[in-house]
């Protein structure tokens, strides 16, 4: 089998990352973090400490007390946008969201009276039009949301200017590293991310229920949730102080000692390394399909992009595309509208959908190859269906 759907979740992972896990669970010696003084209790946290202390390292974070865990980049952005945002607020995103930013951002529309504005994609080259950021801003505008790379064609959005803008403006910018953490160079300093909201499942390799936010320095959020947090137990509010003002409930400990070593394989290997490594393999396949006139590529070709490589077979429909790659070759792929409706809106594709090759650097040549032999065939049968 050939594994082409690491934007989803990163199937082969480090084996460091499964041993960590199953010692944390297998071993007995392991409890609850931050709550008592026993070897248990300290073991836990101490696992948890050194979590924080290799993302605050990726990720150039000011302190590892601004970093806060969650189950997911999902809930990441909803704890941040639900926590920041109220009534009489203007936010902006853009029309490369994942739903995991749209859905919290229309409900926020709907029920807390949020105004909510998109910047559109250019369809032809995928460039965001960040020349209408200055007609877009707002005197209620308080925050600014985006992905650092679309899902779907892995184009990699312009942060630099985004910052600036957000900076010049004073508001608060917002990054969905889902799709980017790992495998492009975050330093939230550098870049001017005053939120960084991150997936462990990813490109970094962890366990599936971790995530993350990332705070360039302390700012306003109203908890999503509230509970024990091992101290201030007798205040009926949640404690101040980050990162246990966001962190309710026990931690999943197994899966962030997992999401550290995942972590660890990213610091150890490298992200430029990675990033090269798999943009060499993107390139051949991008290289291989568009000699094929009966294929649409949508991943731009002339901008910097993820290990994605996106297209669409003439009309047919992507669910079927990626079936026959399944069937015939046993290649897993992704088709479909990737959570993604606004870029599928863009693109005219909200029937037919879009086959996703995504790749991680587990991948090899010898399966690119495989790949594009297995193209060549499927086009050659369409041909003679014709």
């Amino acid at each position: 089998m050939i594994y082409f759907d690491n934007s989803a979740t990163t199937a082969m992972k480090p084996k460091t990352v499964g041993q960590k896990v199953g010692n944390i669970l297998n071993s007995g010696d392991y409890g609850n973090p931050g709550r008592d003084s026993s070897d248990y209790s300290v073991n836990s946290s101490d696992e948890v400490n050194l979590a924080r202390e290799r993302i605050k390292q990726l990720f150039n974070v000011p302190s590892t007390s601004l970093v806060t865990f969650t189950h997911n980049a999902t809930e990441s952005l909803n704890t941040v946008l639900k926590g920041i945002l109220k009534s009489g607020d203007h936010a902006i995103s853009t029309d490369y969201e994942h739903n995991s930013v749209i859905r919290p951002l229309e409900q926020l529309k709907k029920n807390d009276q949020v105004e909510v504005s998109y910047l559109p994609f250019d369809p032809k080259t995928g460039q965001l039009a960040v020349d209408q950021l200055e007609k877009t801003v707002q005197s209620n505008t308080k925050l600014f949301i985006c992905t650092h790379a679309s899902n779907v064609t892995g184009y990699i959005l312009p942060i630099k200017q985004i910052s600036e803008f957000c900076q010049k403006h004073h508001i608060i910018f917002v990054v969905d590293a889902s799709q980017t953490a790992g495998f492009e160079d975050i330093d939230i300093q550098k870049m001017g991310i005053d939120v960084l909201c991150f997936t462990g499942h990813k490109s970094l390799y962890g366990p599936q229920g971790t995530g993350g936010i990332c705070l360039k320095q302390s700012l306003e959020i109203e908890p999503l949730k509230s509970g024990g947090t091992g101290i201030e137990s007798f205040n009926p509010s949640m404690p101040d102080q980050f990162p246990t003002h966001l962190e309710a409930g026990t931690l999943n400990v197994p899966g962030i000692a997992g999401l550290s070593e995942g972590v660890k394989y990213v610091l150890d290997k490298g992200v430029k390394n990675i990033r090269q490594q798999v943009n060499s393999l993107t390139k051949k396949i991008y290289a291989g399909l568009e000699q094929y006139p009966q294929i649409k590529i949508y991943t731009p070709k002339d901008f910097e992009t993820t290990g994605i490589v996106s297209f669409n077979l003439q009309d047919v429909n992507s669910a079927d595309v990626g079936q026959w790659l399944w069937d015939n070759y046993q290649i897993a792929t992704r088709s479909g509208a990737h959570c993604a409706p606004k870029v599928h809106q863009t693109f005219g594709t909200v029937e037919q959908g879009i086959v996703r090759l995504s790749l991680s650097s587990f991948n090899t040549e010898a399966e690119v190859d495989t790949l594009l032999k297995a193209i060549a065939k499927m086009i050659a049968e369409s041909a003679e269906e014709v």
